[in-house]
């Protein structure tokens, strides 16, 4: 039986993937940074309260065949931090390389690294979609930091024969999930109308369900190491499709509606929203012929098998109203 180490182990993807390695009977030893989650958890669990370049990993790494390195610091809203660059390197860059190199020394053999298409860049123009060939274009300093890890794990792999499979997910969804997805949902679900109609545009988005399914894959299967993979569901979605397949799962009436597209913009430009606009509107698209041709990987959920899920849960966790 493999043992396998996951970092951020009670975070969004932390805890499904967890769940699902118990599952297919791995041994699994999880990485937390409290122990507030360790009774709910029902495997092993290692505090570490902060991932750097001086990490102690020797305790956590024992006995460990793979490692699936989860934990990360992501955006954060009004950062503080007088260098938010410095802070992205010290845990995503630094924190870890240093985690593959006491890995490769304690003698795991894989360590698979969850990075971020944010590595390719923020949009795709004119029906192109990104792909491992692509040449990486980050544009903010959590895209900037995972690159660079990125290539220190390369690094590391080269010189110490340290199995690296590194997977870029695009947004991941699914029950737990945080942030503006979980914000459409609540709109969605309160009849909120939005003026998103008119978004026709086209981005990938991944099941937290196929993401840890496709983690798996390149723990166990033999031609993912030294690869990089992007991922993905089986289908890209415009905006306006989303918000009414998301309405059907919540089992509400779509109230979207058409509003111009420069006005739109231009009060987002007022009010500092213009990063969350292009978001809505723009496309990004991910190739993932990649993952499917080499391991033979096939999403296990549909879109609206997702959808669902993630309905589902949110009704569990909110009230009709």
């Amino acid at each position: 039986m493999k043992t396998v180490l996951v970092t951020g182990a009670n975070g969004f993807v932390g805890r499904a993937l967890c769940a699902e390695l118990r599952e297919r009977e791995f041994a699994v030893r999880g990485v937390v940074r409290d122990f507030s989650c360790r009774e709910e958890c029902g495997f092993e669990v290692v505090k570490i309260a902060d991932i750097d370049a001086s990490t102690e990993w020797v305790g956590a790494l024992r006995g460990i065949d793979t490692v699936i390195h989860l934990a990360a610091r992501v955006h954060v809203m009004n950062d503080t931090v007088a260098d938010p660059l410095a802070e992205f390197r010290r845990v995503n860059t630094a924190g870890t390389e240093h985690l593959a190199r006491c890995a490769a020394a304690s003698g795991v053999k894989r360590l698979i690294y969850a990075s971020s298409i944010k590595v390719n860049g923020e949009a795709t123009f004119g029906g192109h979609k990104f792909s491992e060939a692509d040449p990486p274009a980050p544009q903010d300093h959590y895209g900037v930091s995972k690159w660079e890890a990125e290539q220190a794990l390369l690094r590391v792999a080269a010189e110490t024969g340290l199995e690296v499979v590194i997977v870029r997910p695009p947004l991941v969804y699914g029950p737990g999930v945080k942030g503006n997805f979980i914000n459409l949902l609540a709109a969605i679900d309160k009849g909120i109308p939005l003026p998103l109609a008119g978004a026709h545009n086209a981005r990938s988005l991944v099941y937290v369900g196929n993401l840890v399914d496709a983690l798996i894959v390149c723990a166990t299967h033999p031609a993912a190491a030294g690869q990089t993979f992007l991922i993905r569901d089986g289908m890209d979605v415009s905006t306006a499709l989303l918000m009414e397949k998301i309405a059907e799962s919540l089992g509400r009436g779509s109230r979207s509606f058409y509003f111009p597209h420069s006005l739109l913009h231009a009060a987002a430009a007022v009010l500092g929203r213009s990063e969350q606009m292009d978001r809505l509107f723009g496309s990004l698209c991910v190739c993932d012929a990649k993952i499917r041709n080499k391991l033979g990987w096939v999403p296990p959920y549909t879109l609206e098998q997702g959808l669902n899920a993630t309905a589902n849960w949110y009704r569990s966790q909110h009230s009709r109203r």
